[in-house]
């Protein structure tokens, strides 16, 4: 199926792609508006006037306005997703919906995000990055909160739930692992799988390491669990997926291929390094990306996490305690491997 047949079997279900400005590198924000009762957005773009306008625009060229909206589904917990929400409720009184398990961080939005922070830069600190490199990125991280806001869900959602609309189902489905709350939604009768940051065309999504969602301190291997959740996403018959960010997928097994055989490429990259000498997650991702280590610090410590836990679950590397940090150094691989 080409883009536009994709685009145009989306009309013809009644969803309407809204492209949302951000003030990330990631570009614009793909909003989902569905034609139904209740009239449902999927995601609202972040907090930030300009991000208003445009959605009110655009919800304008479909003849409705954010007064309308009766039902907000939240597919995850990034701010560019839900930056909208509490004004939107304030607007519409509409509903908001979220998979369970994300209930509370969705609606504790500010205390959450300093957890969240303080969790980063423990797990900055143990992994190598300089103390005052730290301290800058939190403030950078702090000055990112304007863009959220708290989301109260009034609708909690279950995995493998059915969220019914007047004229169409959407089995919800939680697929953990770019962030821990990601929640896809699949229309059967149409082939059509609303997957947000889930899977996306033109970039891959990082498997970003987040607090976990039931407030433990322990960290969760965030690219272990995206490779399982994609997994099942790959036995789905889909014929379009509509992401996040950028175009329709019209092959969805094709891409998540490409990304588990570029996952492998980049575990092999990683293995050669540390079996040149031992090193910290922050080594590995300067040697990997240079300067973008530093003004990306937490994205690339964590796609290096992400490859260092499968490595460690292969037996071929393993974790050593180095005062208040870790390195990481080689094994003698078993046999087979």
């Amino acid at each position: 199926m080409r883009p536009e047949d994709a685009l145009r079997c989306a009309l013809d279900a009644g969803i309407h792609c809204l492209r949302i400005p951000t003030p990330f590198a990631v570009g614009r924000v793909n909003c989902y508006l569905i034609e139904d009762d209740p009239l449902t957005l999927i995601d609202t773009g972040p907090n930030s006037g300009k991000a208003l306008d445009e959605l009110q625009h655009q919800l304008g060229d479909h003849g409705y306005s954010i007064d309308d909206l009766e039902l907000i589904v939240v597919s995850h917990q990034h701010i560019d997703h839900l930056g909208l929400v509490e004004i939107i409720v304030e607007h519409s009184g509409a509903e908001v919906a979220a998979i369970d398990v994300a209930v509370h961080r969705l609606g504790a939005f500010a205390e959450e995000s300093e957890l969240e922070d303080r969790f980063a830069a423990d797990l900055m600190i143990r992994h190598g990055l300089p103390q005052n490199l730290v301290q800058a990125l939190r403030s950078v991280s702090a000055s990112y909160r304007g863009w959220g806001s708290s989301a109260k869900v009034t609708r909690p959602l279950r995995d493998g739930q059915t969220l019914e609309l007047r004229d169409r189902k959407l089995e919800v489905f939680h697929r953990p692992g770019h962030s821990p709350s990601d929640t896809i939604f699949w229309q059967e009768d149409q082939r059509i799988l609303l997957a947000a940051d889930h899977l996306i065309k033109h970039i891959s999504s990082n498997p970003l390491i987040s607090r976990p969602l039931d407030g433990s301190t322990k960290r969760t291997q965030a690219l272990v669990t995206y490779i399982d959740s994609l997994k099942k996403t790959r036995e789905m018959p889909a014929e379009v997926v509509f992401s996040g960010h950028g175009d329709p997928i019209t092959d969805h097994v094709t891409l998540i291929d490409q990304r588990f055989a570029s996952t492998e490429r980049r575990k092999r990259k990683i293995h050669r390094l540390i079996s040149d000498r031992p090193q910290t997650g922050y080594d590995l991702a300067r040697e990997l990306w240079g300067n973008v280590a530093v003004t990306q610090a937490y994205l690339c410590i964590s796609e290096v996490l992400g490859h260092v836990d499968i490595l460690i679950n292969d037996g071929l590397i393993r974790e050593v305690p180095e005062g208040e940090q870790v390195i990481f150094e080689a094994l003698d691989p078993p046999p087979g491997k």
